[in-house]
């Protein structure tokens, strides 16, 4: 079984993908792990995109179920395989920037209102992760971009478009994994 889940940051995909893996028993994967070198304040160095898709590509290889979560769209052709299902998620944008406001206030605290740096950072992330339903240009991660990629996916694609619950989730899935009749192997 092999499961991509992919949305805008803020839109619950490490939290479903987490809750599926746990769920399922089978490996989750963060993107944001071989995208990202390990610096802190995290995020803010890119790691070799040769070495990144070497290692995400080893990684999964590796493991005959797996989930993985995060945007890979413009990763490449050749470091994925087909996936069985591939879930896209999206939830109204005044909702995901609320969350992510409060998301980052919980891992940074006040410095983020505080600290010129990190003010910086966190405004440039806010405007970005904006920037996914605005589209006007300041990312390439957008929603317009997503819903391009799904329509040259050959997979199972399950659309989830409400600000459900993470149980209410983990249930759409699965009910999309037994109509596709996916197994685990």
């Amino acid at each position: 079984m092999k499961i991509h889940i992919f949305g805008a940051s803020g839109s619950g995909v490490t939290t479903t993908g987490e809750a599926l893996s746990e769920k399922l028993n089978i490996q989750y994967f963060d993107s944001d792990v071989y995208f990202w070198e390990p610096t802190d304040p995290p995020f803010t160095l890119k790691k070799n995109p040769e070495e990144r898709n070497s290692k995400i590509k080893s990684a999964l290889e590796n493991s005959e179920n797996w989930i993985l979560g995060g945007s890979i769209f413009e990763w490449g052709n050749e470091v994925f395989p087909d996936f069985d299902l591939v879930i896209f998620l999206w939830i109204p944008s005044e909702i995901r920037m609320e969350r992510l406001r409060k998301r980052e206030f919980e891992r940074y605290g006040n410095v983020i209102y505080t600290e010129p740096g990190s003010i910086k950072q966190f405004e440039e992330f806010i405007n970005w992760a904006a920037d996914y339903d605005a589209n006007t240009g300041i990312a390439s991660r957008n929603i317009e971009a997503h819903e391009n990629w799904l329509k040259t996916i050959k997979s199972p694609v399950l659309k989830i478009t409400e600000d459900l619950t993470v149980t209410q989730r983990i249930e759409l899935i699965l009910e999309k994994i037994k109509l596709e009749k996916i197994r685990i192997l």
